[in-house]
């Protein structure tokens, strides 16, 4: 049996929408984006979402548009894919890693205070696998502070805890539709907000600046363009959120479907010596974007490759950012400064999760994975 890393949940109804865009006159940013925009919003329930083509694009012009750069400091986890560091580079500003909680690999949000200098201008804490960060707490710290939060929300479209949903609480929420995301334009991204003013300063910085777009000037009226700010082109286009529009009337049943898969793994692995595996707390609804287990880092790449030898697709979520060559070499970073996330970089392999994987596929998964480790 071979069993995919990923398999995604495009159907007709999405090449249908596609076709519908690509038979019309206007392929960019237009009406299609403003709808996935708005419907978008009210799964969030928050009052803004703007369209842009990556998670990176969204974290960066989140950061930008509030003025992060050169000097300043984020506070943010080491325990993630490298682009959350990298927006912040973009920026001019220096990521400081704080080390992750032992139960679910979300950054410690005890540790944040201490790391806080004259420097530190926002916390980007990211809600790793589909679980949310204790948001209450890092905005009360942020307030405290007076500092920003842009949360990385690009596992966590669904994620709750203690009701609140990201964006409710921080300046920013970004998202990823990344192939693997649990709702999918190829390539893309947004970022929610309730703030009105901010929101219409990102719409200006995802498309170079500009006070109109393509959709103001030539689906109406010729109005003329000015340029107010240095912008960037990360606009959404019509083709993306006619991909996106129907996956999100199906993302409260797929998700149904991922929970069911994650509790086969849990049930499978709960009772296995050498398994572990990141906590849904109390009071959370976890996105269950992706199910990785942490086992003995000594036999971690071995097991990976028994996987990959009965033809099931694996991946690793993540390596810790810090270890990095590159950061390595600019910032001194050595093993041993956030032993939490470098045990889970050590350990981890994320293994299929998604709604069109069989009972019988996850069965085969937890066998050989049994198999591999005994």
């Amino acid at each position: 049996m071979k069993v995919e890393f990923f398999r995604h949940n495009i159907g007709q109804e999405e090449i249908n929408k596609v076709a519908e865009v690509l038979s019309s006159i206007f392929l960019t940013t237009g009406d299609v984006v403003q709808e996935f925009e708005e419907k978008f919003s009210k799964y969030i329930k928050c009052k803004h979402s703007i369209g842009v083509t990556s998670c990176t694009a969204a974290m960066y012009l989140s950061l930008l548009a509030h003025n992060i750069g050169p000097g300043d400091e984020v506070i943010t986890t080491p325990m993630s894919f490298i682009a959350t560091a990298n927006s912040i580079l973009h920026t001019g500003a220096k990521p400081v890693f704080v080390d992750v909680e032992s139960e679910t690999g979300n950054i410690n949000e005890e540790l944040i205070e201490p790391a806080i200098t004259d420097k530190t201008k926002a916390i980007l804490p990211v809600h790793l696998y589909g679980q949310m960060c204790d948001i209450k707490k890092i905005k009360n710290i942020a307030a405290k502070y007076g500092l920003l939060v842009v949360e990385d929300a690009a596992h966590c479209i669904e994620g709750e805890r203690e009701g609140i949903k990201p964006a409710q609480l921080s300046d920013t929420a970004c998202f990823s539709f990344y192939a693997t995301k649990n709702i999918t334009s190829g390539e893309g991204g947004a970022i929610s907000t309730n703030n009105e003013k901010i929101a219409n300063k990102l719409r200006q910085l995802r498309l170079h600046g500009m006070t109109k777009g393509a959709a103001e000037r030539y689906t109406k009226k010729y109005q003329h363009y000015d340029m107010e700010l240095l912008g960037w082109k990360f606009n959404m286009d019509n083709i993306q959120a006619g991909l996106l529009l129907n996956q999100l009337y199906l993302i409260e049943k797929q998700l149904k479907r991922r929970e069911q898969i994650w509790k086969m793994y849990e049930e499978a692995f709960s009772e296995v010596t050498g398994v572990d595996y990141p906590k849904i707390l109390p009071n959370s609804r976890s996105a269950r974007h992706l199910f990785t287990i942490w086992l003995d880092p000594k036999k971690r790449n071995e097991i990976i490759f028994k996987l990959q030898d009965q033809r099931i697709g694996v991946a690793v979520n993540f390596r810790p950012i810090h270890l990095m060559k590159y950061y390595r070499k600019n910032f001194g970073y050595k093993k041993g400064v956030f032993p939490l996330a470098e045990k889970i970089g050590a350990s981890t392999i994320t293994l299929p999760l998604y709604p069109k994987l069989t009972d019988e596929e996850v069965e085969y998964v937890i066998r050989v994975v049994k198999r591999a480790i005994s």
